[in-house]
């Protein structure tokens, strides 16, 4: 069974239940999902231990959360080279976060990119059926892939 860990910003509530709703598409499989809010992410030991890691943070103003740009220093210290990763976002005009976010797991801590690319849902799909089986069915496929 591998460990992945969910890490997140959320400010309404939104990228909190897609990323709940993704660790239940990585239980699926039979691995563990943890989720925790960036804040309490304290040091590089508090990302030590995982098979795989998906971040997730909601677009502000064409970005992802400045909080959650804090929190990828703290993960550049970190040694997540070759480490499976995935990011995930809500958004209401333009999803741009999962893309930034997924491109520095990628090509700045060299992490294994998720095939299926960062995933993003309006936030008014988060909370309907369709909503929380799209982010079941990225979690499932993530938990597949780590095998």
């Amino acid at each position: 069974m591998k460990k992945v860990l969910i890490a997140y910003f959320s400010l309404n509530g939104n990228t909190q239940k897609m990323a709940e709703f993704i660790a239940e598409g990585v239980r699926f499989t039979g691995n563990q999902a943890e989720t925790h809010k960036i804040s309490s992410l304290k040091s590089v030991e508090d990302l030590n231990g995982y098979d795989g890691y998906i971040f997730g943070s909601p677009t502000y103003h064409l970005e992802m959360a400045e909080p959650f740009k804090t929190f990828l220093f703290l993960c550049k210290k970190a040694d997540l080279a070759g480490k499976r990763g995935a990011a995930f976002g809500s958004y209401t005009h333009t999803g741009n976060a999962p893309g930034q976010i997924f491109d520095t797991l990628q090509y700045v801590f060299k992490m294994q990119p998720f095939e299926l690319g960062p995933f993003k849902l309006l936030e008014r799909d988060v909370a309907t059926r369709e909503g929380l089986k799209a982010c079941q069915d990225y979690g499932k496929v993530f938990g597949e892939k780590l095998g």
